[in-house]
């Protein structure tokens, strides 16, 4: 793999980074390819650590997110989280692979001693919208008077279907479609 490392409001040691890197190392068995793109951001808000780790592939992108008072621990957890995530969908990647070839950087080969419940997650429900043109502002007004942490609407300036969602920091952000 390899490593981009930054700090956001922290500086990172060599201590910190040699750490990340022997973590996020233990993924290694899942890829083939050694040349995947790594990004790590590790961010301090208030007296928390968060780290954010984007894994890039070419059909495919991991990213995982954790905050710890301990940094150490933050960057524990969010290794697990990855791992799990790559465990939990062996099965949906390896039949995607299979029929297209789709994500030949994935080791499906290697030893999986840990037992993982299959998730078998299905639609179970499918709900119409229909939106009507507004501004960002009656956006965010019309998501928080439903008290939902997301809201698709018509942007009235653009005539595109936007998303306004609540970030974790208390912001705004808006997905913009072509």
């Amino acid at each position: 793999m390899k490593f981009n490392i930054r700090g956001d409001k922290i500086m990172v040691t060599d201590a910190i980074s040699d750490y990340v890197k022997l973590k996020i190392g233990k993924l290694d068995k899942y890829f083939k390819d050694e040349n995947i793109d790594t990004n790590v951001v590790i961010k301090v808000r208030g007296n928390r650590q968060i780290i954010e780790v984007t894994i890039f592939m070419d059909n495919l992108i991991l990213r995982s997110e954790e905050e710890h008072d301990d940094l150490y621990a933050a960057i524990d957890l969010v290794i697990d989280k990855l791992e799990r995530q790559i465990r939990k969908n062996k099965t949906k990647l390896k039949n995607q692979n299979m029929s297209n070839n789709k994500f030949k950087q994935f080791n499906f080969e290697y030893e999986d001693n840990e037992i993982i419940e299959e998730d078998n997650n299905k639609i179970v429900k499918r709900k119409t919208i229909s939106t009507k043109p507004m501004d960002e502002e009656e956006a965010i007004l019309e998501m928080e008077l439903l008290a939902h942490n997301f809201f698709v609407y018509k942007d009235m300036n653009t005539n595109s279907i936007n998303v306004v969602y609540k970030r974790k920091d208390g912001n705004y952000g808006i997905i913009e479609t072509d």
